[in-house]
């Protein structure tokens, strides 16, 4: 039976320009690609991980403006049920992207800082991309609740999961379990401070790395709520977030069963 999950987060468009290199500070570079896709680091993980077999529902809010369909359709493809609001402007976010896969990125909340409260039952995945009373609201009553702290801001908050990268950890550690990332160095994964596992990246050719800490924090959650013993959980967890910076773009880089199964 497939475990659910209730996302409570951002959905944006991201407006990618794909350069040679990342512009210094004044700078003009000239890019050689430029594309518009679905994004949000709610939209983005809710589509993980339904791709990974979990029935998942995306509660957010997107504008009432020509990009909230874009914004909408990987969400509509992967099979996610959505509650929606329509508040003004559709979120987006600015990427640059260069050669080796590096990023910029500069995030408009639009629609996505307008999100109204509401308390969740239920596996809950939350991130910082919407306003903190959305959070709280959305820890209150959930049977299991998760946050990725990105972008990183303290919170009155203990939750079930933390998943955070190096530098998210300085400003966010509070969890019951905390997992770290190190980006091409792998992950550690902490329970009440006390490190209970650890694992490898597998070595890749970085092309995008966007999504990767999407799919890293849905496998994670849904490798948990299906019962795995967390060594497990989290070389698939790190594994996902390898695939996912080894393709270009957000969404279309994030795993289903399938392709996760093959590179593990």
């Amino acid at each position: 039976m497939a475990v659910e999950l209730t996302v409570v987060g951002s959905i944006n468009v991201d407006f990618v320009a794909r350069l040679e290199r990342l512009p210094r500070p004044g700078e003009t570079v000239a890019a050689r690609q430029f594309g518009r896709y679905p994004g949000g680091k709610g939209a983005n993980q809710a589509i993980a991980a339904a791709r990974l077999g979990a029935e998942v529902t995306m509660v957010g809010a997107v504008g009432e403006d020509d990009l909230a369909e874009l914004a909408l359709s990987g969400l509509r493809a992967a099979g996610v049920r959505l509650e929606l609001e329509r508040r003004g402007q559709t979120g987006l976010a600015l990427i640059y992207l260069d050669a080796d896969g590096e990023t910029e990125i500069a995030v408009v909340a639009g629609a996505n800082a307008e999100l109204s409260p509401r308390e969740v039952e239920g596996a809950v995945l939350c991130q910082l991309e919407v306003p903190d009373e959305v959070v709280l609201a959305a820890a209150a009553k959930a049977s299991f609740f998760a946050l990725n702290a990105a972008p990183a801001r303290p919170l009155p908050l203990e939750p079930d999961l933390l998943v955070v990268n190096r530098l998210e950890y300085e400003l966010a550690r509070s969890g019951r379990l905390v997992a770290v990332t190190y980006g091409a160095d792998g992950a550690v994964l902490y329970e009440h401070g006390v490190q209970v596992a650890g694992s490898a990246s597998r070595p890749i050719v970085a092309v995008d790395g966007t999504g990767a800490g999407d799919a890293f924090t849905a496998c994670l959650v849904v490798s948990l709520l299906e019962g795995r013993p967390y060594e497990e959980a989290l070389r698939r967890a790190c594994t996902a977030g390898a695939y996912a910076a080894a393709t270009l773009g957000a969404q279309p880089s994030l795993p289903g069963t399938v392709e996760l199964e093959a590179w593990l």
